[in-house]
């Protein structure tokens, strides 16, 4: 149903408009159809993106998904953002390279990169824990000594 003479100039017909496409690509351009609606989602985007990269970034030393977080709170950010569009192009391009060159490596070097890992992430757990006050070697050892 179309407003005649509406005072949000061309936005009830980019509403409407929107409503044809997508769900939520319509959802999202009804929204941008104002000032008011554009800046909010801007906002709301910009703050729950934002939230998601650094509490991905925080969880990329534990084991987990730390970077499937980064790389998720990027493309919410990437839906209103040009910028994280392009961090999060860098980003795939990146990981594509790496996983490229891994798969050309022989098993030796997979072995080694296996090793490394699995071993920076055992120096990472063991000093989170014994940041909240537990020794896992003390307790390692008092169970081998039962």
């Amino acid at each position: 149903m179309a407003v005649k003479n509406s005072q949000t100039g061309d936005a009830d017909r980019l509403k409407e408009e929107a409503a044809r496409r997508s769900p939520i690509k319509g959802w999202l351009d009804g929204i941008r159809a104002t000032r008011t609606g554009a800046l909010t989602l801007k906002i709301v985007i910009g703050v729950i993106g934002a939230v998601m990269v650094v509490g991905g970034l925080i969880m990329v030393p534990f084991p987990g998904p730390g970077w499937l977080v980064v790389f998720a709170g990027l493309a919410v950010l990437a839906t209103e953002f040009a910028w994280a569009h392009k961090v999060l192009e860098f980003g795939k391009r990146t990981l594509h390279a790496w996983t490229e060159w891994y798969k050309r490596q022989g098993w030796p070097v997979r072995i080694i990169v296996l090793l490394v890992t699995a071993a920076t992430a055992a120096v990472i757990v063991y000093l989170g824990m014994k940041s909240v006050g537990v020794d896992l070697i003390d307790l390692g050892q008092n169970l081998l000594q039962r």
